[in-house]
């Protein structure tokens, strides 16, 4: 079944940010990923407000949870960390 990579997202270095975001959505694609929301308007109602808000369908929940211990999404995350406060959840979709 297909899943979603969700993640909640604050920038806290634009810089830094930018080479993880150039990095991570080859990966991402590498592995199946497609973006389907990335920083567009949202309408927080509950919970800690994150100002960017991406979300990625995958063809599953082991591909999307495979992108992120690739060797080539860590490597974009090194930028992301201290660069950002994150939560990220990968959610199977049950159609």
């Amino acid at each position: 079944m297909p899943a979603l990579w969700i993640a909640h997202v604050t920038v806290t270095d634009t810089e830094a940010y930018g080479r993880y975001a150039a990095l991570a959505g080859p990966a991402i694609a590498k592995h199946g990923g497609v973006f389907i929301a990335r920083g567009g308007r949202f309408v927080q109602l509950e919970g800690k407000e994150r100002p960017r808000n991406v979300v990625a369908r995958f063809p599953s929940v082991e591909d999307a949870d495979a992108c992120y211990h690739s060797p080539e999404y860590q490597a974009a995350l090194d930028h992301a960390r201290g660069a950002s406060e994150r939560e990220l959840v990968i959610v199977e979709i049950t159609e």
